[in-house]
């Protein structure tokens, strides 16, 4: 049979429900589908000694050009496969998804992967439709740990996106399918080659330079814009007009978004590779080190707007803060001390603060929507509309506190991002 067709017949042919490793002689049972690419499945396993759960991913075993790695007594695997396996399996990080062995049969080549229970970015964000800049930042931390980890090892990921971020029962971020993965020549670059997705291709990819680990820096700034708008930067009617605005560094200006995510985006997306910060200084851009990051994302975030916890030491103002307005404004603020869980003598923690979710979107009191704000974005807003003497103005005393102690640099301010604008990136 030609190649190609039986490498079409084994994507159509299905998975056992019980599979065995011929090498370690562990049995498997096959669960529901989980997700799947343009090469792959991946399903959710259990193995039936020890209950532990993995993530199945199958691709087809055969065509062209079959590599030289053999799993388990088995020949033939292609190269594309053979390259995954052989990369993925030496890697350890707690951000990057955990590579539990393989085997084969006449059809599939099976890699075993760590379970993400929490599915990925793309299904966050298409139930949430956009993020928190707290939460990008969380997220981006991770991510930025894990693709350092890579770049560390002259490894570039060279398909970064959203459906390759997964999220495991803790909410942590882990970069997975590194079927594209490759690692860099002495140049710092791979083979000339366009792959990967449209919507995040690099300037220099799109013209067939090569991926490098610019390139994938790149990406990140695609999938931070798109986190925080809900769209990807550069969308046209044509593929062509889309690489041309990938080119030239030309997107809609996310004008919603406060000065410090807009110039990160900005320096991420510059088309010049060399302008485009290192990992290795990237978290220390004004968009972390003045902005609040969460130790940790709540799971209900995957489908709803957290409430974040407020760090020291802003316990105590915001404490002053929810009770000025719990005083002055009808009806009572929803701001109410947090309930102790240990011994105490009132019953409560001064430092600790929490407001519920439906009070936060259903109550309309004045002035309520600044600290809110704060707490969904990591940034200070204030609107100076309202009447003389109204409790927004006390409001204003604090806000003005708050940006003395927190001092963020410019006030975000909410604006619905225009859709003709065009932002031109300037060297």
């Amino acid at each position: 049979m030609e190649p190609r067709l039986r490498w079409r017949r084994s994507c159509r042919s299905p998975v056992s429900a019980f599979l065995r490793d011929p090498g370690s002689g562990r049995v498997y049972k096959r669960g529901k589908l989980i997700g799947k690419g343009a090469f792959s499945r991946c399903y959710k396993l259990t193995d039936m000694s020890t209950s532990a759960v993995f993530a199945l991913k199958v691709v087809p075993r055969g065509g062209a050009g079959a590599g030289s790695l053999q799993p388990r007594g088995k020949v033939g695997l292609c190269p594309q496969v053979e390259r995954e396996v052989t990369l993925h399996s030496r890697l350890r990080h707690r951000n990057i998804v955990a590579f539990h062995g393989h085997f084969a049969d006449r059809d599939h080549v099976y890699m075993l992967l760590e379970y993400c229970s929490r599915q990925s970015l793309a299904h966050v964000l298409e139930a949430r439709q956009t993020l928190t800049e707290p939460e990008v930042r969380y997220y981006l931390r991770g991510l930025i740990s894990g693709l350092h980890y890579l770049h560390q090892r002259h490894i570039v990921h060279r398909d970064l996106k959203l459906s390759n971020f997964f999220l495991n029962k803790n909410m942590e971020v882990k970069i997975g399918d590194l079927g594209l993965a490759a690692r860099v020549g002495p140049g710092g670059h791979c083979h000339r080659v366009l792959c990967g997705t449209p919507n995040f291709l690099a300037p220099e990819v799109v013209s067939r330079n090569g991926h490098s680990c610019q390139s994938d820096i790149w990406a990140l700034g695609c999938i931070m814009y798109m986190v925080l708008t809900g769209t990807p930067p550069f969308m046209a009617a044509t593929l062509s007009e889309m690489y041309q605005n990938i080119r030239d560094g030309c997107y809609p200006e996310p004008a919603h978004l406060s000065p410090n995510a807009r110039r990160l985006i900005a320096r991420l997306l510059a088309p010049n590779p060399a302008e485009r910060p290192s990992l290795d200084h990237l978290l220390q851009d004004d968009f972390f080190t003045q902005g609040f990051t969460p130790d940790r994302l709540p799971p209900h975030s995957c489908h709803s707007l957290p409430i974040f916890a407020i760090p020291q030491p802003l316990g105590r103002l915001f404490r002053k803060v929810g009770q000025l307005l719990l005083n002055q404004c009808r009806p009572p603020c929803p701001f109410t001390p947090n309930k102790a869980s240990g011994p105490g003598e009132d019953g409560s923690d001064p430092d600790s603060m929490e407001c519920s979710e439906t009070s936060l979107l259903e109550r309309e009191t004045p002035g309520l929507e600044v600290p809110v704000h704060l707490l969904t974005q990591g940034t200070l807003r204030s609107d100076p509309a309202g009447p003389e003497g109204s409790p927004r103005q006390e409001v204003e005393v604090a806000i003005r506190k708050l940006q003395l102690c927190l001092n963020p640099g410019p006030s975000a301010k909410s604006a619905t991002c225009p859709t003709g604008g065009r932002y031109k990136h300037s060297p």
